[in-house]
């Protein structure tokens, strides 16, 4: 009698095994659709815009007195609004 029992419980635990492989093969769920155009706009447009010369000129100035972080951008803010009073 014990030899039936444990040939039950063997075979119960066997197909426990083998059930979880099944699961575990299964397909993925189809991917998420695709984000609107709307929301990748804003990374194309910061690609997108074009640098004037008194901004390259203000960065080789920035470049050349090694200047980073935030006093790089307050040099470059100050350095474009120079350029753009000069040129008026």
């Amino acid at each position: 009698m014990k030899t039936i029992s444990y040939r039950a419980a063997a075979t119960a635990f066997a197909s426990l095994l083998l059930m979880s492989s099944a699961f575990a093969q299964t397909t993925p769920p189809p991917a998420a659709t695709p984000a609107p155009a709307a929301k990748a706009a804003p990374a194309e447009k910061k690609a997108a815009k074009p640098r004037t010369a008194a901004s390259l000129e203000c960065s080789k100035e920035a470049d050349t007195k090694a200047v980073h972080g935030k006093e790089r951008k307050k040099f470059m803010a100050e350095c474009k609004k120079d350029a753009a009073a000069k040129a008026k």
